[in-house]
């Protein structure tokens, strides 16, 4: 089997849903920044104030290549990985592309809890936290959604949920290798359906 690629923004599930896909159907996972700070013995964080962005990028790039000649591996992208260069294109040609899409207010309520770990967020407020979802959404959509597989990943928040959402995504895509040749996405309505119903019921979380 060609890679399956994970991509989708940040606290958007890829690390939990692929490592729960792995531990289902026996594939190898792995993180793509993980990888990258091994290769060069310093953090994403370390790398960004050393060579900046654009160096961050070349580095990223040549990564992606070559992790994308691994086969039976589930790889999670960083949230920007598609919007550069041609990773997209070099993705859909080496394997499955899955976009995690997870809705603003999910990834509000994940990213708040977890804000001092990541040093975009840190020393901003939720409104501004909300902006910024919003402002980089709209930017990297146009990429995501040139995805070969579209799936939620609002609906990870518990070992039940994880599973559930796990269970879900193999009967709707039980092989697959057989679904690399489709261009369009594909998206499961029925599962959206149900999706959606529970998210309706989850209360909103509130800002200060």
């Amino acid at each position: 089997m060609k890679p399956l690629f994970i991509i989708g923004y940040m606290a958007c599930g890829k690390t939990t849903f692929g490592q729960a896909l792995a531990e289902a159907t026996g594939l190898k996972f792995i993180d793509l920044d993980h990888i990258i700070e091994e290769r060069q013995n310093a953090s994403i964080r370390e790398i960004f104030a050393e060579k900046g962005e654009d160096g961050f990028r070349e580095i990223e790039r040549d990564m992606l290549h070559e992790v994308a000649s691994l086969h039976d591996t589930i790889i999670s992208c960083g949230g920007g990985t598609p919007c550069f260069f041609n990773n997209m294109d070099h993705m859909n040609s080496q394997g499955t592309t899955l976009w995690l899409q997870t809705s603003e207010e999910r990834l509000f309520s994940r990213l708040i809890v977890k804000r001092h770990t990541r040093p975009l967020l840190a020393d901003r407020t939720d409104n501004e936290i909300r902006n910024l979802i919003k402002k980089q959404l709209e930017a990297r959509s146009p990429f995501y959604s040139r995805a070969s597989i579209i799936w939620h990943g609002d609906l990870l928040e518990n070992r039940r949920e994880i599973d559930d959402n796990i269970s879900a995504f193999l009967k709707a895509f039980p092989i697959l290798p057989a679904n690399q040749a489709r261009s369009r996405p594909l998206f499961s309505s029925q599962i959206r359906k149900m999706l959606l119903t529970k998210l309706q019921k989850t209360p909103t979380s509130q800002t200060n």
